[in-house]
Order: structure tokens, then sequence, then C-alpha cells
């Protein structure tokens, strides 16, 4: 697959591998580096070498290969359905299960659940490594999340989240007080360009980003909060809670990385959206896991 990439004014002088990775969505420093060594990426025309600075108008020409998929096999992995049709199918997802296939992940995912429990009842919008996954949550963070059976569910619910009509509310614990009882926090979020795994504020490159929370309670050194997402941006409540001086308990991405706990203390309590089909409004609700319940009544007031 070959992708053109034109350079504007105010990126003259940038190093070739550090210019692309602020221009594409998934592609790593590292692996940027791998295609220049194998002159998959040209500028005007001409192999070039990572030290490269750009210049105003240059055409870059990325040529990346197509990548091997490996075949996604069902498993039977018990799911915690909360509610299911031949439309959609809603999960209560567990920590530490990953919603979608991805390098190092080819298994044990929400995915070959789903290909074990609905056969060929999933749409296809998305792809072999995606069937039936219209929106993802991260593998540490647990909660609803639905799955399409079919593509005309899977674009009704799409166009749903794209005009930000699907109601999400979270729970998570967050380091220090919160003064204020609630807020909202605006802040554009788009891809680290330091970083390609994480997410910033960032508003040269970043895309809308709106959370809302509420408190629910204090104790001495945490409080705990309900989020409210008027958007979907990726990690978009733990990029958003850090930058105002909250990171979630367990984030050791966004936040400290001295907690003892595996992933941020991140629950999907409420999803709702209008049912696809007979067009009534549905909401579903997955219960604290128990090891937030746990660490709620263990944390000192």
């Amino acid at each position: 697959m070959k992708t053109f990439l034109t350079v504007n004014e105010e990126d003259e002088d940038v190093r070739i591998d550090r210019y692309i990775v602020t221009q594409t969505e998934d592609l790593s420093r590292s692996y940027i580096q791998k295609l220049l060594d194998e002159n998959n990426i040209l500028v005007n025309g001409k192999e070039c070498r990572s030290n490269y600075k750009v210049k105003t108008n240059d055409v870059i020409t990325l040529d990346i290969p197509a990548l091997q998929v490996p075949d996604i096999l069902a498993e039977n992995i018990k799911l915690d359905i909360l509610y299911e049709d031949h439309d959609i199918i809603v999960v209560n997802k567990p920590k530490g299960m990953v919603v979608h296939p991805a390098a190092g992940h080819y298994s044990g995912t929400l995915v070959n659940a789903l290909l074990y429990h609905c056969r060929d009842e999933l749409s296809g919008i998305n792809g072999v490594l995606r069937p039936g996954i219209v929106h993802r949550i991260d593998m540490n963070t647990t909660g609803v999340i639905v799955a399409c059976k079919n593509d005309m569910a899977h674009r009704d619910i799409s166009e749903q989240l794209k005009e930000h009509s699907i109601t999400r509310r979270y729970r998570a614990i967050v380091h220090n007080i919160i003064k204020e009882d609630s807020g909202t926090i605006n802040a554009p979020i788009g891809r680290n360009p330091n970083d390609r795994k994480k997410m910033c504020i960032n508003h040269k490159n970043g895309r809308v980003a709106i959370t809302e929370y509420k408190v629910l309670e204090r104790f001495r050194k945490y409080t705990y909060v309900e989020c409210t997402l008027q958007t979907g941006r990726t990690h978009q409540i733990r990029v958003h809670m850090a930058s105002i001086h909250h990171p979630l308990l367990g984030d050791d991405v966004y936040g400290s990385k001295n907690s003892n706990l595996q992933g941020q203390t991140l629950h999907a309590e409420v999803l709702g959206f209008i049912h696809p089909t007979s067009r009534i409004y549905m909401e579903f609700e997955a219960p604290l896991p128990e090891y937030f319940r746990h660490l709620l009544d263990s944390l000192p007031r």
C-alpha cells in the first residue's frame, strides 16, 4: 500500500522519521526506520537516509508492505453477556482481556470469544481482525462493550458514536483529592509525537475531546469519580484526568509507575444507545468488579 505525504512549510527541517510519525496514525518510529533501511520510503522519487531533514513541498512516498494476518481462531471463552439479540451482543468485559487481536495478542481476546459464541453472525465491516467490533475499551478497563452481528447494526451504532449520541459513563479512582464536586475537561487529544503508544493533550494536531466528571467520594489521598464521555478518543479519560493532575490509580502509562495494581482503575459502567432495529433507547449497566469494590473498601478515609 502506497501513501503520499507533502511537506508543509511549518515542518521544514524536521527529520524525516520524526515527520512521518506525526503525520501517520499507526506507524512507530522504529517501524519507519525499518522502512527507510529497506528503501520503502522515497523523497521526490529518490531513496533517503533516516537523518534527512524534510523540505517544504517534498513529496514523500511510503510503500508499506501488506501485513500477514494470522488465522483468528474461535475460542470457547466464557462471556458475561448482559444482552443479546439478532443484531447486537452486549458484554461485560473482564480485566486483562484484549478486545481484538493485534501483535502479541492473537488469542484470548474478546473477538476470539465472540467468534465461538456467535459463529458466523458478526459484522464484517472492520475486517477479519475485528469482526463485530464497533468500539473498544483498554485491556485493563472493565465493563460494558457492544458488538454487532450484522453490517446494518454496525453502521447504525457507528453513526451514533460519530454523532456522540451514545451514553458512556465510567467509574474511576484518581490520585489526589479533587476539591470541586464536578467539572468538564475540554482539551483536544492526539498521538504523542515522541511516543506513538501514548496519547496527549495536543492543541496542534489533536481532535476535540470532552470529559465530564463528578466526585462520588473522597479518600485521604484519592478521589472516586464518575466520568461521562462526550467524545470517544483513545485513552480519553486517562489522558484528561492526568492533564489536571489526577491520573488514574494503577495507570503506569499516564501516572505513577509505583502502584502494585495491574492496570488503571477504570470501569465502563453504563452504555446506552438506540437499538438499530427497534429504534428504542436501551441502556446497559455492568456492576463494579470485585477487585474494584475491594479497593474502595480498603482505601484510607
